[in-house]
């Protein structure tokens, strides 16, 4: 007998996020694609001058996105019987070969360029346990985006026991459980500030502590928290208990708080924008459930967040040895036409990598792990064709 957990559901909340786990939400699909290039736009950012804050928390707020996000979606597709360690496989089967090929490449690249790789920081980045290790420089070495999958793999561990423990919050409290996941993300700045140990400055530009900020923004027990958002949020939308706010709303608030956002320290990692963001998110599936018009589930959009994924692995390196190989330093004061002319080529090489490590690397494994998962969907959908839909 299997001592697997099962992703089973546990009340009349998770019945009704059950009844549909084979919907498609394509607009949170396409926002994924917004997100990837606005965490590129931020990394090309460090080639020009400019608004520090406004780019750097464009990419914060990216991230952002991306963990709630990840909360919503997994929940809102969970199964009834799956097995954990199904979730655990099919989850293996994204992150890694797409994260060990972009990882080898990039530090080819830093071996061709001369560029020195500490041995130290290879495992835990290999490994994607880099999270949890205080400090800013073996966090964002090797790979330095990978930190944010580091989270996400905590995140995938811990997806069926909070998944179980969410799905017997009853729907009336399911708001009250959002408000008390928001107010935890809010305390974390002052945590960091007065309970983490004093580090070092992150850099010139960057007005934070090491220690503070890997604690707010790199530790994946920190991160969690925006994650299980997105869970109680798709029971939210699941059990008929959204305030029914469109997406134009929501977007208009996020842009307030993200401007708001600009210099409030600690707090522009996730406080100050996760309401709007989880806001936003809900917005979107409820108008591809309803069927909503939504310009975020344009074709094209789609397919582009299909490889938002590969997109976030390559532009670093992209952007880092392009500008490099065209003597572009840092912060070298770019004009808006040179800016235009570097970044277009730069986004088409990215683009066209991320859909090369999409259909060659993501794809494939992606097939070959989750066949399994397959056939229990296909037939839990002939069973479940007639469920009623979300209105």
């Amino acid at each position: 007998m299997s001592t697997t957990p099962q992703l089973s559901p546990q009340n009349t909340s998770a019945a009704a996020a059950d009844e549909r786990p084979w919907e498609k939400l394509p607009s949170l699909t396409g926002m994924r694609f917004l997100a990837a290039t606005a965490v590129l736009l931020c990394h090309f950012s460090l080639y020009i001058r400019g608004n520090p804050d406004f780019w750097r928390n464009l990419g914060q707020v990216a991230v952002s996105f991306f963990f709630v996000l990840s909360g919503f979606v997994l929940t809102w597709s969970a199964r009834p019987g799956t097995p954990a360690r199904a979730v655990w496989r099919a989850r293996a089967a994204k992150i890694f070969p797409n994260h060990l090929v972009v990882g080898a490449a990039h530090a080819g690249l830093m071996l061709l360029t001369g560029k020195a790789i500490v041995a130290a920081q290879i495992l835990p980045t290999a490994t994607l346990t880099q999270g949890w290790i205080p400090g800013f420089n073996l966090t964002t070495a090797v790979s330095p985006v990978s930190w944010t999958l580091s989270c996400e793999v905590f995140f995938y561990l811990t997806f069926p026991l909070l998944l179980t423990w969410i799905r017997r919050i009853p729907p009336r409290f399911l708001w009250y459980a959002a408000a008390a996941l928001v107010a935890v993300i809010f305390t974390l700045p002052v945590i960091a500030e007065h309970f983490v140990p004093n580090g070092q400055p992150m850099s010139p530009l960057l007005p934070y502590l090491d220690n503070d900020a890997w604690f707010v923004d790199f530790f994946p027990l920190a991160r969690v928290f925006e994650f299980a958002l997105g869970m109680v949020l798709a029971h939210v939308v699941a059990a008929g208990k959204w305030v029914q706010l469109g997406m134009a709303p929501a977007a208009v608030l996020l842009v307030l708080c993200y401007w708001l956002s600009m210099g409030s320290g600690l707090y522009s990692f996730a406080a100050a924008t996760v309401v709007p963001i989880g806001m936003l998110i809900c917005a979107a599936a409820v108008a591809d459930v309803e069927g909503r018009p939504s310009p975020l589930r344009h074709p094209y959009l789609v397919r582009l967040g299909e490889i938002s994924f590969a997109l976030y692995l390559v532009h670093k390196p992209v952007i880092d040895y392009g500008a490099k190989l065209l003597g572009i330093p840092h912060f070298s004061g770019l004009a808006l036409v040179d800016q235009i002319t570097v970044l277009g080529p730069m986004l088409a090489v990215s683009l066209l990598l991320s859909w090369l490590l999409y259909v060659g690397v993501e794809r494939p494994a992606m097939r070959l792990w989750g066949r399994r998962r397959a056939r229990v969907t296909a037939r839990h959908k002939s069973v479940c064709r007639d469920c009623p839909s979300l209105r």
